[in-house]
């Protein structure tokens, strides 16, 4: 049908076509992928099948070598002739709309998945909200991964409302909750094993944390929030599963009390992560931003309550006080509370186990939002 190429920043984000790329070929559809270069990049391709092309883009920004990227891109695209380019991220959309906008490809998507402006200011701000716009402009179709991220990019004057469309429920891909997330599965053998692996006691209530350790996930207020809830029960513990990044760092007085803590355990970065939700009672991500949180849809399709902030993305995967609890973000006090209230309660903790995997499973299947994003590229194909 069409010949899509996406483009991303970097190979780690290649989790964003997860189960999309055999879809899309059922239908008939060629799939390329274009990222900087990487293991992944290559292992991805080899697994999926698809055509891979590594062209360098930094993924902070750097004018110079940003338009060093975009001539190297073009030429990529030129080459490849692609009916649609599919460019996904702040970064890689700007770069993959200018690149397809020089290569006079005639059909371009921009997917929007968060924006980092929302947590930036002044002048950095400013320059962020500039890079959407020109992104938004030159794109045929803008897909935002949330309803109330479309909601900020239309109240932000990034995007008119007649261009930017969410698809299905919402989210980035989906999740895979009759597969990898589902507990039915994953088994409950494997929470036995993990928490033996971990030294967690079988009656610990477990809080789980992944993601990326950094700032603007609220992993400041993670840490003053846990010094409160360990000094109310005595049968509770943190797993932070996530790396510790240089990019917006977390102070080292933060670090150091994460790492010195005897009630938290750091797993670092971790593939087995259906396992270690398991392995969970309740999860938390008190982030700052985001676009659409995949890790709460996996949380609530593995059937755990979660703690999260009252900001955009969030607000569209948890539904408030049924199958979680939301607080206003860089609060540690409200935090504490909503995480007590967990540890405190395992009957709350089933009713909302329960009623976040009902809800993921209705409104975030991953094939309802693969048939809507054929229908787009069809409708594109047709104009």
């Amino acid at each position: 049908m069409a010949h899509i190429v996406h483009v991303m920043t970097v190979p780690e984000s290649l989790g964003f076509l997860r189960g999309q790329v055999a879809f899309m070929k059922s239908r008939g559809h060629t799939l390329s992928v274009v990222t900087s270069p990487g293991d992944g990049l290559r292992e991805f391709g080899e697994r999926e099948g698809v055509e891979t092309y590594a062209v360098e883009m930094p993924r902070k920004i750097t004018p110079g070598k940003d338009l060093e990227s975009v001539a190297r891109l073009t030429a990529q695209l030129a080459k490849l002739s692609p009916d649609i380019v599919h460019a996904h991220t702040p970064k890689g959309g700007l770069l993959g709309m200018m690149a397809a906008t020089a290569a006079r490809v005639s059909r371009r998507i921009y997917h929007m998945r968060g924006l980092p402006m929302e947590t930036a200011q002044g002048a950095k701000r400013a320059l962020l909200a500039t890079t959407e716009r020109v992104s938004c402009a030159l794109a045929h179709k803008v897909i935002a991964v949330s309803p109330s991220l479309r909601g900020a990019a239309i109240e932000h004057r990034l995007c008119p409302a007649s261009k930017i469309r969410v698809l299905a429920g919402g989210s980035g891909n989906g999740v895979d909750a009759f597969g990898r997330f589902d507990p039915s599965k994953v088994g409950v053998e494997a929470r036995l094993d993990v928490r033996r692996e971990l030294g967690v006691e079988q009656d610990t209530v477990l809080v789980g944390f992944v993601g990326r350790l950094v700032r603007d996930k609220g992993v400041v207020e993670l840490a003053e929030a846990w010094s409160e809830v360990r000094k109310r029960f005595s049968n509770a513990k943190l797993i932070v599963v996530g790396p510790f990044e240089e990019r917006d760092p977390v102070p080292d007085s933060v670090r150091r009390a994460l790492e010195e803590d005897p009630t938290i355990v750091l797993t670092g970065s971790r593939k087995d992560t259906p396992r270690l939700y398991a392995a969970m009672d309740v999860v938390v991500l008190p982030t700052y931003r985001e676009g659409f949180p995949n890790v709460l849809l996996e949380a609530g399709s593995m059937q755990k309550p979660v703690v999260s902030t009252r900001v955009t993305g969030c607000i569209d995967a948890v539904d408030d006080q049924r199958t979680g609890i939301l607080v206003p973000a860089r609060e540690s006090r409200a935090l504490a509370e909503a995480i007590s209230r967990y540890v405190d309660s395992a009957e709350l903790r089933e009713k909302h186990g329960l009623a976040a995997r009902e809800h993921v499973c209705a409104r975030f299947d991953r094939e309802r939002i693969w048939t809507e994003l054929d229908a787009l590229y069809r409708e594109l194909m047709r104009r």
